[in-house]
């Protein structure tokens, strides 16, 4: 059994020496050398490059490209989690993959820790084979869960963020300017403070710019983000620019309806927080309160009858 498990940790060990050696030595294509100096020349770089440009391959990605080939996968399953990766901010072109190579490093790291501990020696068969099913599925759950955290957060910002846009849309065209033009000028001004709808009106502008359709531009920010409430004023919009109505009057009524829905919205978790509370305040506030409270009195009398109980 130990020579086994040797043979087995060196024969990891070495494939992911080899493997790293191989990802950082190979050569990169000249023709794709040539396309990427040519673009980081480029003197016509839209504002919010840093959002939109295409990073030169580095290491870590030659890293992770041959782990993630290892990974089985579905092409609906890199469509889903394409998307979750656009939805949490990361626009490389080779973020699925370096998303897939660190699954599989995660897995590969919980074997040689489990294997390198030296618990596996004494370690029955099922529960061994329990703790190799535990290293993968851990490997392969934690990338997901750690990405629909940020998706989370990052839609929340997102949606915290819009009713600010709104009024500062509102002024914009209120003032004179065009709704793409409102768009630019927005983007611009709350970058400091509202990072992420900034980088998404960026983009919706960029690609009025390339030449798309207003709808297409808004229903793709509506499929980029995911937020509930980014869908509504999209529909808004839409209808506004079909029938031909007011933007202004459609901006200003949507964002009175919006600080409505976040006002309720803020209601109703501190509603929720009454119930959240009983949880805590039964097991852990309640029992140390007793525990004072009641904990000299019930020495006392334990003290008291005790005595009178032998003495019977």
């Amino acid at each position: 059994m130990l020579i086994a498990i040797t043979l087995i940790t060196f024969i990891l060990a070495t494939s992911l020496v080899f493997y790293i050696q191989y990802a950082l030595m190979r050569k990169r294509n000249p023709l794709a050398e040539r396309l990427s100096d040519l673009e980081k020349s480029n003197p016509f770089k839209p504002y919010g490059e840093s959002v939109l440009r295409s990073q030169r391959e580095t290491g870590v990605e030659k890293v992770f490209e041959p782990l993630s080939r290892l990974i089985p996968k579905s092409p609906k399953e890199v469509g889903a989690t394409a998307q979750k990766i656009m939805r949490a901010g990361y626009r490389n072109k080779s973020a699925v993959t370096i998303f897939f190579g660190i699954k599989m490093a995660l897995i590969i790291v919980a074997l040689l820790i489990l294997f390198l501990s030296g618990s596996v020696r004494s370690m029955p068969s099922e529960n061994l084979v329990i703790a190799l099913v535990t290293c993968v599925g851990v490997g392969y759950i934690l990338p997901d869960f750690i990405l629909s955290t940020r998706v989370s957060a990052r839609q929340e910002r997102i949606q915290l963020a819009l009713a600010d846009t709104l009024d500062l849309l509102v002024v914009c065209v209120e003032a004179g300017l065009g709704l793409d033009q409102a768009i630019l000028k927005t983007s611009e001004e709350l970058r400091v403070t509202h990072p992420d709808i900034c980088d998404e009106l960026n983009l919706v502008n960029l690609e009025l710019r390339a030449g798309k359709p207003r709808k297409e531009a808004l229903r793709n920010l509506a499929e980029r983000t995911g937020v509930e409430d980014i869908n509504g004023l999209v529909s808004m919009l839409v209808q506004t620019d079909k029938f031909g109505t007011s933007i202004a009057q459609s901006l200003r009524v949507h964002s009175d309806a919006l600080r409505t829905k976040r006002r309720q919205r803020a209601e109703e978790k501190a509603h929720k927080v009454s119930v959240k509370l009983v949880f805590p305040l039964v097991f852990l506030i309640f029992p140390a309160m007793f525990v004072v409270i009641l904990g000299p009195g019930v020495i006392k009398i334990i003290k008291q009858l005790f005595p009178a109980m032998g003495g019977q």
